[in-house]
């Protein structure tokens, strides 16, 4: 990035990425001039604030001003914000196509470009969108892409939009390692709202990310645990004010469970969770990886705990070769 030639990195959340590209980002803004400078696109509204707020914290001392713009949330407010003629937009695609069209954001002073988890964002179907957007940006702008995974589509973006981009692989540090202890818990599934009790009492969980597959059984899920109290939910059918309010809570430690989509596991950096318990089995490898790695981060412990229910053998199996004896079984016994 600091170079100025366009770049791929290979890179999945937690690796640090916000601050490789930030960084040379808010050094190299003019903070006298009052355009549009730099444009971040990400796929989610929760990464769209996470990032501009970690490029607010980056540019603090040069009085960088940054905009965040995506759905859910008061357009109007936006466009106030806009007139205010900030350096930095960081924004999901649908979003900016739609503030493109009223002629509320200008792109053409933009000099650099990021596309950050581009892999999500073509996998949620933005290719058009983001292809329109790049449209519209100056031809001598720098362009960076981020993605977990290299497809084929990620290669046509580079030869359309890029100019023989660097590629770089930034290394996350591995979630399954030392610092998480892995259990399984072999439980019925009309036993596991019970289990998951035992384990708000026994385990002494302080904060635990539980992760189910539809918004369907998130809600389902939060009703059945009502009498526990202190649990939150989050996923992509609650309004923004919604979602906002269930993040601080959980943070802020008012909420002591927070029910969430796989959206959380690679959308979001939240700290200091102590548990994350896989209510429900992760479909593939990959994304057990993301659900566990949202605990022990910055050096801290954390433990994940994965159901496996009647209809979980196959993918159970996958996971017990994949991590060997890392992955113990759970000393809880629900009926005793």
């Amino acid at each position: 990035m600091a170079g100025g030639k366009d770049m791929i990195g290979q890179a999945e959340t937690g690796s640090g990425k916000t601050g490789a590209y930030g960084i040379p980002i808010v050094e190299r803004l003019d903070p006298s001039s009052r355009t549009l400078q730099a444009l971040i696109l990400a796929p989610t509204r929760e990464l769209a604030l996470q990032i501009a707020d970690d490029l607010r914290a980056l540019g603090r001392e040069r009085r960088v001003s940054v905009v965040a713009l995506f759905g859910g949330s008061s357009i109007i407010r936006q466009m106030e914000e806009l007139r205010q003629r900030p350096q930095i937009a960081v924004a999901t695609p649908g979003r900016l196509l739609d503030h493109m069209q009223r002629r509320t954001v200008h792109l053409g002073s933009v000099a650099v470009m990021v596309l950050d988890e581009a892999d999500r964002m073509l996998d949620m179907g933005f290719l058009p969108d983001v292809s329109k957007i790049l449209s519209q940006t100056p031809p001598a702008r720098q362009t960076a892409l981020f993605s977990a995974t290299i497809s084929p589509e990620i290669h046509e973006i580079a030869q359309r939009w890029m100019r023989t981009p660097a590629w770089v692989r930034i290394a996350a540090p591995l979630p399954t390692v030392d610092s998480i202890e892995q259990f399984y818990l072999e439980v019925a599934e009309q036993d596991k709202v019970k289990a998951l009790r035992r384990l708000m009492r026994d385990d002494k969980i302080s904060s635990g990310l539980v992760f189910r597959r539809t918004r369907h059984r998130v809600d389902r899920l939060a009703r059945s645990l009502e009498r526990e109290g202190g649990v939150g939910v989050l996923h992509g059918g609650l309004r923004e004010s919604a979602r906002l309010r269930a993040l601080r809570a959980f943070e802020e430690k008012r909420t002591r469970l927070l029910i969430a989509m796989n959206v959380a596991a690679r959308g979001l950096d939240l700290s200091n969770i102590s548990h994350v318990i896989n209510f429900d089995m992760p479909e593939d490898i990959e994304t057990y990886v993301h659900r566990v790695g949202r605990t022990a981060r910055m050096g801290r412990a954390g433990t994940a705990i994965t159901f496996v229910g009647q209809y979980d053998i196959e993918m159970f199996e996958q996971l017990r070769k994949k991590f060997g004896e890392t992955l113990k079984r759970h000393p809880l016994n629900i009926y005793t």
